[in-house]
């Protein structure tokens, strides 16, 4: 793999001006992701946006002056930028050089982050994705490559970041742009969200992990139990009455210790915890609001909880 930079002369840093021109407006970091097809821009994309940066895919490169502008009046909250440029855009992608000049000499403050991989690997992942190259609509592959690689030779020059990407997996790349493209980045944080929900409504929708807790107690068969839901203390009680309660979390805190950090090593930045009992109103809630309160105090996550059938009809 190989990663390199343009020296710090060459470049001006995040909040600084080049130029005669003085920073007038609040971006601050506006980083134009392009490179080859096939290399990773969609993945660096998403690092981007899970920082927070202001996303745009695909923007040809005469509006990406436009962006600038638009965040150049007083009114405009946009700080960070990210926005990915390439061949896909045509004829229009080909000014791109000279937009970086009009950006440096307006004094925008910006970076370059270019993505590029060795021609098999770029065959290889075409073949993968059986998606066609943009600059091969009626050719083969390497010859779109080989085209595209003419046309990003300037833009390579100007870099401040050339990340080959050829041995990286998605995870591998993401960690990769968080510890050299984001070196001032707080310590990322998993996004947790654990919901209730009813089997007898319906299955839960895309969960990452899904626990079925219809084995515990189910309050539903106590008429003065019956209204509550799984908030009420009450409720946890019942489902505690013998201890299965406390068994369960005795072995599901433990997996949920070292499932989480995996999770956030692995480069996971959004993660769906679903807890499911027969309607959804007592078990399931209670356990979610067990696990948001255990877990929400941790600095690692950003913890949410949702219950989806708790004011729904009393199911059983």
């Amino acid at each position: 793999m190989e990663a390199s930079r343009r020296a710090p002369e060459d470049s001006p840093r995040a909040g600084e001006t080049d130029g005669p021109h003085p920073s007038r407006f609040a971006l601050t970091d506006l980083v134009i992701i392009t490179g080859f097809s096939g290399a990773g821009k969609s993945t660096a994309m998403a690092v981007f946006e899970d920082e927070g940066y202001f996303c745009v895919d695909n923007l040809p490169s005469e509006m990406i002056r436009s962006l600038a502008e638009l965040f150049r009046h007083g009114g405009s909250k946009i700080e960070r930028s990210a926005v990915v440029s390439d061949v896909r855009a045509g004829s229009y992608f080909e000014g791109l050089v000279e937009i970086l000049d009009d950006l440096r000499t307006a004094g925008v403050s910006h970076r370059v982050l270019f993505l590029e991989a060795d021609e098999q690997t770029l065959l290889t992942r075409y073949k993968e994705t059986r998606r066609r190259h943009p600059l091969a609509a009626t050719g083969s592959v390497v010859d779109g490559i080989a085209r595209e690689r003419a046309l990003l030779a300037p833009l390579r020059e100007r870099a401040d970041v050339v990340i080959d990407t050829g041995e990286l997996t998605a995870a591998m790349l993401r960690r990769k742009l968080a510890d050299e493209v984001l070196p001032t980045r707080t310590t990322g944080r998993l996004a947790i969200t654990f919901q209730s929900f009813g089997f007898k409504n319906g299955p839960a929708r895309d969960p990452d992990l899904l626990f079925d807790v219809r084995f515990l107690p189910n309050p539903h068969y106590e008429p003065d139990l019956r209204p509550l839901t799984g908030t009420d203390q009450r409720i946890v009680d019942f489902i505690d009455r013998d201890g299965a309660l406390s068994a369960f979390y005795d072995r599901l805190h433990p997996l949920l210790d070292y499932l989480l950090p995996q999770y956030l090593a692995e480069g996971k930045s959004h993660l769906v915890i679903v807890i499911g009992c027969t309607g959804g109103r007592h078990r399931s809630v209670a356990v979610a609001e067990h696990l948001a309160s255990r877990y929400g105090g941790s600095s690692d996550y950003r913890v949410e909880v949702s219950h989806r059938d708790v004011h729904g009809p009393e199911h059983r």
